[in-house]
Order: structure tokens, then C-alpha cells, then sequence
């Protein structure tokens, strides 16, 4: 992925980044939860969260919101064309270590970068510093040293 930036659209940023913070509010306000995206799924793929009344519903609703807001987007406007000029092993491995790292880190950057730092969590803190660092150490050594 490359970027360009003669296309940068702050005004889009902008208003993409209120639209997280006001569900992230709505969702801190309404069901007292974090909005953690790794432990919404995670929660809502356990077979123990079936078996608890309305634990199930909401996670369900979110994820099926994430799935549908692109494709009810398309409908106003075209989607950007989806490149991967990765292998699909690398990317399949990518994924597998930021499933783990979710875990090792007891949440996500929406978790953490997210919710945690506007609650003021020196934890979440030290989370996203070191997902910011490791994402950045990551892109050096694949760009710079790998090739």
C-alpha cells in the first residue's frame, strides 16, 4: 500500500475520526463496554457467550455493522479499489501474529488507542506506544532491510 499525498482528504479523516469517537462514547454511555473490536469477535465467537442472555446480541449487531457500513457506503459512493501486493502467506502470517498480539496485549488498538487513552489508562498507554513502535519497527525492517 502506498500512500499519496496530494490525495489526503482531512475533512474525511476528520469526520470518520468523530464518527469513532461518538460510538466509542455511545457504547461506553449505553452498555458500559469498551469498544474493542478483537474482544467484541473473540467474545462473540466463544461458545460460552451464546449461553448468556443478551451477551451475544449486541457483539453480533456490532459485527454485522462493521461487515454492512462499507457495503451501505457503496451505495452513496464508489469504495477505493482494494490492492495487495503482498504474498498471501505473508499476509495470512500478519494476521495470525496481530491475532496474537491482541491477545498478549489484552486488546486491540480501538481497545486501547482508543478507549483506554481517553480514560486515561497508563496501560493502554503503554499498549498502543508499543503497537506504534512495533508497527513502525515492522514497516523498517520489511522496507529497508528484507527489501
Amino acid at each position: 500500500m502506498t500512500i499519496v499525498e496530494t490525495a489526503f482528504t482531512p475533512w474525511a479523516s476528520l469526520a470518520g475520526g468523530v464518527l469513532i469517537g461518538v460510538a466509542a462514547a455511545i457504547m461506553a454511555l449505553l452498555l458500559g463496554r469498551v469498544t474493542g473490536i478483537s474482544g467484541i469477535a473473540g467474545a462473540l465467537l466463544q461458545g460460552s457467550t451464546w449461553r448468556q442472555p443478551g451477551a451475544w446480541g449486541w457483539r453480533l449487531f456490532f459485527v454485522i455493522g462493521l461487515v454492512a457500513a462499507p457495503l451501505l457506503w457503496r451505495l452513496v459512493a464508489p469504495l477505493p479499489p482494494v490492492t495487495m501486493p503482498s504474498n498471501p502467506l505473508v499476509l495470512g502470517a500478519a494476521g495470525l501474529l496481530v491475532g496474537f498480539g491482541t491477545r498478549l496485549g489484552s486488546g486491540c488498538t480501538s481497545g486501547h488507542g482508543v478507549c483506554g487513552l481517553s480514560r486515561l489508562s497508563w496501560r493502554s498507554l503503554a499498549a498502543t506506544l508499543t503497537f506504534m513502535a512495533v508497527g513502525a519497527l515492522t514497516v523498517f525492517v520489511a522496507r529497508h532491510v528484507l527489501g
